[in-house]
């Protein structure tokens, strides 16, 4: 779960305990489950996670080392971030891309009021993809670089599990296996929860709506789909991907991917490269 586009997490509060240093919480390989039978996506080329709790460390470092990630994609608005939580993977020659994915319009706030159900949240992605065209194209530009990839939100669920969705998709990815790694995320929403609330002092590891003060002030509510990683969202977003774009390898150079980024990536992470 990330923060809602445009939203950064009030200091409400509940206390507590303080988080202790740690790998990479939620973090995998895309291929896992993405691609279980190995033959759509190389292994080793394209991960995913939340941000680090509370911020990279030799232990993180040696587990990016670990798996030749060369190159960290965050996808979260500068609001979010602080200059420790890459410092020690930038300072091991590691690069980080900024591509926020959280665009401020009035059309996301409005969808969120009304959201719902899973698959409201599923249509919240398609806003949300559409709404950050620049963020996508330098997002997908990044995994082209040589080494592996991590891409990551807050949680590594909404905006990462896009991304990688729309990355599995332009590989012929069939839908039930990007839906299986999307809900993975459920098995760390505890541990997120709780690095969230003591990172911004807010209780969402509650499980319940939470109170996020928006850009202009405004109180809203986080819904409830959005704490969780229902399948039926990540099956409606790509649902509609496809009817309403032609799926990735039609969105993506909507965004203003170009084709030979997109011949570079299937190239780089195809199983049959």
């Amino acid at each position: 779960m990330s923060p809602p586009p445009d939203l950064p997490i009030s200091s409400r509060v509940r206390p507590h305990r303080k988080a202790s240093r740690m790998s990479l919480v939620n973090f995998r390989d895309a291929a896992a489950l993405g691609d279980p039978e190995g033959r759509r996506v190389r292994p080793g080329v394209l991960y995913r996670s939340a941000q680090p709790f509370p911020a990279a460390d030799e232990a993180t470092v040696a587990q990016l080392r670990g798996c030749d990630i060369r190159t960290i994609v965050d996808l979260r608005d500068p609001r979010e971030t602080d200059p420790a939580d890459w410092a020690a993977a930038e300072a091991a020659g590691i690069s980080v891309v900024a591509a926020p994915v959280n665009p401020a319009t009035d059309a996301l706030t409005a969808r969120m009021g009304t959201m719902a159900t899973a698959a409201d949240l599923g249509d919240f992605y398609v806003l949300l993809a559409e709404s950050a065209p620049d963020a996508v194209a330098a997002a997908v530009d990044a995994t082209v670089r040589p080494g592996a990839v991590l891409l990551h939100c807050a949680a590594g669920k909404d905006r990462t599990g896009l991304l990688t969705a729309l990355l599995l998709d332009l590989l012929g990815v069939p839908a039930e296996h990007i839906v299986a790694d999307y809900t993975r995320t459920a098995d760390a929403l505890p541990q997120i929860f709780a690095g969230l609330a003591e990172r911004h002092r807010t209780a969402l590891n509650d499980r319940t709506t939470s109170r996020v003060t928006d850009s202009r002030g405004r109180n809203l509510t986080i819904p409830a789909p959005l704490l969780e990683a229902p399948a039926e969202a990540m099956s409606v977003f790509l649902d509609r991907v496809r009817t309403h774009h032609g799926g990735a390898a039609s969105f993506l150079p909507s965004c203003g991917v170009p084709a030979a980024t997109l011949g570079a990536f299937r190239t780089k992470a195809g199983a049959a490269a």
